[in-house]
């Protein structure tokens, strides 16, 4: 037997036996009991036992003293990801589980944040108590390599990781020190995990700098979250005959639109430019809309090491002083960039779209383009909006074209919000460094009217091609956004009560519902909290091969098309299309690509996630070394979030705070959990979510990238200069 038979064999009877073990009626089996339901050969009986043993390392069978394999949790055991936390105690979160299993610090034995364990469970949930467990057995420990800061000692030294949920510090012999130095930031692995009460210990592999070095802040955070820091060789080699312009011959064969008239419309700093539109009204009083999105999938071939590896990233990582693509320069910046005045490939979506914002008909092609213009977001703003005379005369042929753009946007807008789609109008923040990596400014990005063209457009066109390949049947990536929990919503219109709103449909909430409160909020004091604790309640939007819906954009149909430089899932879905354009998707083709959208699916929600934490910690980071120019200075703020060790609150640049419960000192106050707020006994004082404060800076930490406040009474701060 070949090793791609046994490979594929093993896979399928693996698949299979994880289906058996998950019925509600299976009983524990033995291994011929095994071989006799699912007809195993005497031959083929090794890679059954394989597959048997591989599942009990993995935690989701346990065998018996008879010898049977059992469902550990039919026996109160369950198997997770153990998320430590700095006091000693941690939670274990179980797939397909909606809440987390509470372990204390007397039942970690020995787990460490990011192992994966089983736990039994203790105790059953009560009540608003959570189900309480103790760990077992710990199945495949977590990162092997922390970063974190060494402190030295006369004979040893320990590493302080970086990330907060280890809650034991990890022993250096000198040995194994490196030469490192107390404050220098560094990359230990792990060489005795120490299950008992003992630190684990470890060796130091890599120094990365002084942490006040410029620049190793961000490097320990890429180093955290396992980033990728360089392309392997193997993948810089697949590019080196990637040519800087597109070929003739592969233009041959492709609708031909360079004579139409499009535009790119990005950022300023863009480099990647992967989207570009076209607009033009019919004398049916329709609009043809056309999205044309840069054909990565001919440069980047299934299977080879350049796709591999933009699998394993899944997408570029934006973090607040570089970019980690996902695909090398050469192409993301380069070939596959929709640059200006330079014939391109791409694949368009060409749709005709009535006065209602309804799609008539559409087309998708593999194409060949000349964008004749690369815009920024400012330049159609001004044009648009502020009328610049100077912009409007340069781009004299193309003012029409922008025009017809606001028109439509409007209209696609109109009919999102009339079905009931949620917008959250948050600012997002803009850190700005200067050369050396240091913060100089906070400001949000600023959303206009150019920003909101591009996403009505793209999205109108990632609905467009959802919904074609659902009602193709045809193996698909969706992003789909399940329906909120109900308890989350009960709890959220207890508090929403306090503010005299009301929000329908509990049990079966509809966007809609949510888009109601966020029109009566709209311009009041407590819109910007309410919106938040709304966004709170709402579960993650993810990547799958089945099309669920996105219930925040109310759409019954939605994928991710228009950006394949930097995310894998679109990538995946162009080269379904394209397949399918040229009839390939079909047969054995076909039933192999469903299982590959599993996998690109549960793997491109795994590295977006780990994306967004990166981002969010480098801005935390960022955000805190730049109010340590601030300390001692007062500030208007809005409690954002209450919890039983404080109040938190944000300044109108963005910046998140934390007065601790100790630092509320002129009364003993009282949290008052479902109100979500805290109490003074005597004088009555109440601070709860939305409430507008003055707060001091009172001390910043980079390596916890954390900022402290405390309250400020006005009548005592009377002549405190307040910062707006």
């Amino acid at each position: 037997m070949s090793k791609k038979d046994y490979e594929t064999i093993y896979e399928t009877r693996k698949q299979k036996i994880l289906e058996f073990i998950g019925l509600p009626q299976y009983q524990p089996l033995k291994i011929k009991e095994f071989m006799m339901f699912f007809h195993v050969s005497q031959e083929d009986r090794p890679i059954l036992e394989k597959i048997l043993e591989d599942l009990i390392a993995e935690g989701k069978l346990l065998r018996n003293k008879r010898g049977k394999f059992v469902v550990p949790k039919t026996l109160n055991l369950m198997t997770g990801t153990f998320t430590g936390h700095a006091k000693g105690f941690g939670f274990v979160t179980v797939e397909g589980e909606e809440k987390d299993i509470f372990i204390s610090a007397s039942n970690v034995n020995g787990a460490l944040h990011k192992d994966t364990v089983m736990c039994r469970i203790t105790k059953p949930a009560v009540g608003d108590k959570r189900v309480e467990g103790e760990i077992i057995k710990i199945i495949e420990r977590g990162p092997q390599c922390i970063v974190g800061r060494y402190e030295e000692s006369q004979n040893f030294g320990f590493v302080i990781a970086d990330e907060n949920k280890y809650a034991r510090d990890i022993f250096i012999p000198k040995k194994y020190s490196k030469g490192a130095v107390t404050g220098h930031k560094v990359l230990v692995e792990i060489i005795d995990w120490a299950e008992e009460k003992r630190n684990p210990e470890g060796k130091i592999i890599s120094i990365l700098g002084h942490i006040n070095d410029p620049g190793v802040d961000i490097l320990s955070i890429i180093y955290q979250f396992d980033l990728p820091t360089e392309f392997p060789e193997e993948v810089m080699k697949e590019i080196e005959d990637v040519p800087a312009e597109v070929a003739d011959r592969d233009k041959k064969g492709r609708l031909d639109l360079r004579h139409v008239p499009m535009v790119t419309i990005d950022g300023e700093d863009a480099k990647d430019l992967d989207d570009a539109i076209s607009i033009r009204k019919l004398d049916n009083g329709h609009f043809e809309l056309g999205v044309h999105i840069a054909d990565v999938t001919h440069y980047v071939q299934e299977k080879s090491p350049l796709d591999k590896e933009a699998l394993e990233r899944g997408t570029s990582i934006y973090l607040v002083d570089r970019v980690i693509p996902m695909l090398p320069h050469k192409l993301s910046n380069g070939i596959c960039s929709l640059n200006a005045g330079v014939d391109r490939l791409a694949l368009s979506c060409l749709m005709e779209v009535d006065a209602n914002g309804h799609v008539q008909g559409h087309k998708i092609a593999e194409t060949v383009i000349k964008i004749d213009e690369r815009m920024s977001y400012t330049q159609v703003k001004k044009i648009l909006m502020d009328h610049d005379e100077e912009l409007i005369t340069r781009y004299k042929d193309f003012v029409p074209m922008f025009e017809t753009m606001e028109e439509l946007a409007a209209i696609l807008r109109e009919k999102r919000i009339k079905r009931g789609a949620v917008d959250f109008d948050f600012e997002e923040t803009k850190v700005i460094l200067d050369k050396d990596g240091h913060p100089i400014d906070i400001k949000p990005y600023d959303r206009n009217v150019a920003t909101r063209i591009i996403e009505e457009f793209m999205l109108l066109c990632n609905e467009t091609i959802a919904e074609d390949y659902f009602w193709q049947e045809k193996p698909f990536v969706y992003r789909t956004h399940e329906d909120p929990d109900p308890e989350r919503i009960a709890s959220l219109n207890e508090f929403l009560t306090n503010f005299g709103y009301n929000m329908k449909g509990q049990a079966k909430t509809h966007p809609k519902d949510m888009q109601k409160i966020l029109e009566m909020i709209e311009d009041k004091p407590e819109e910007n909290i309410i919106s938040r604790l709304l966004l709170r309640s709402m579960k993650q939007a993810r990547y799958s091969g089945e099309c669920t819906g996105h219930f925040g954009l109310a759409a019954k149909y939605y994928c991710h098309f228009t950006s394949p430089i930097r995310r894998y899932p679109d990538l995946q879905i162009h080269r379904i299309i394209k397949y399918n354009l040229h009839g390939k998707m079909q047969g054995e083709k076909e039933q192999k690509m469903f299982d590959h959208v599993d996998t690109v699916s549960k793997q491109s929600s795994l590295r977006e996630r780990r994306a967004e934490e990166a981002e969010r910690e480098t801005i935390k980071l960022k955000k805190a070394e730049y109010m340590e120019g601030f300390v001692g200075e007062v500030f208007d703020g809005v409690i954002t979030g209450t919890t039983s060790w404080g109040v938190y609150v944000e300044l109108p640049n963005t910046v998140e705070g934390l007065v601790h419960v100790s630092e509320m000192d002129d009364d003993y106050y009282i949290y008052d959990e479902p109100g979500l707020r805290w109490i003074g006994e005597h004088t009555k004082k109440v601070y709860r979510l939305g409430d507008p404060v003055k707060v001091e800076v009172l001390n910043t930490n980079r390596l916890t990238r954390t900022v402290d406040f405390r309250f400020v009474d006005e009548e005592l701060e009377e002549d405190v200069e307040i910062k707006k």
